[in-house]
């Protein structure tokens, strides 16, 4: 798997996990994931959209122009109309951004809190002491952000705090900036989590190195 960070981002960012859970408590563990999701719908969805498109223009066309209609100009229309669809098609498959404008927010935010919840349960992040475990997690394709903080930790952590470490941690996203806004992740739940937690161990009980996955 092609890496997602450089090996000095992340030996950068293992050392801040140490830091943050030895001021806070907490059990901390970043994620970066590639991609939550194939949408295999997508392609097809690209096609009838290009293909819709391409039709309208041929008609518009055909209206704005006096000529006959033959059976060449009737072969030439459905072939610009099924050639475009197929391009759309094509070029969802080829740049991923452009297969992002075929994706809504909401679809968006719900596949990348799926796969974070799975990725929760499956590396056991729960099995913690008081259960203090919290996963910060980003998605590179999505362009998304998740937070989920274990039940013992999830006291401090209100709707609004988790919106507010989203919002700071989103401009550097948008950039491709992994790094800056896993740090920015950090230093946000240190400010939540001080006063430490008191009846919390300072011993480290999940992996401080970044998940690190392709995805779906």
């Amino acid at each position: 798997m092609k890496q997602l960070l450089n090996d000095n981002e992340r030996n950068i960012l293992n050392e801040l996990v140490v830091q943050a859970e030895e001021k806070t408590r907490a059990q901390i563990v970043l994620a970066v994931i590639k991609r939550c999701d194939n949408y295999a719908e997508i392609p097809w969805k690209a096609f009838a959209i290009g293909a819709s498109c391409a039709g309208f223009a041929v008609y518009i066309l055909d209206m704005l122009t006096v000529r006959w209609i033959t059976d060449t100009l009737v072969l030439f229309s459905v072939i610009a109309i099924l050639a475009t669809g197929a391009l759309f098609s094509l070029l969802t498959v080829i740049f991923p951004r452009f297969t992002g404008l075929f994706i809504s927010k909401s679809r968006r935010e719900s596949e990348t809190l799926q796969y974070a919840e799975s990725l929760f349960l499956s590396r056991e992040l729960f099995a913690t002491e008081g259960r203090r475990g919290i996963l910060l997690l980003i998605s590179k394709f999505e362009r998304q952000l998740c937070i989920i903080p274990d039940i013992g930790v999830r006291s401090r952590f209100t709707g609004i705090q988790i919106k507010r470490i989203i919002s700071k941690m989103t401009p550097f996203l948008r950039k491709d900036e992994v790094k800056n806004a896993l740090e920015t992740g950090l230093e946000e739940i240190i400010e939540i989590l001080c006063p430490p937690l008191s009846s919390a161990s300072d011993r480290n009980e999940l992996p401080n190195e970044i998940i690190e996955e392709e995805g779906v």
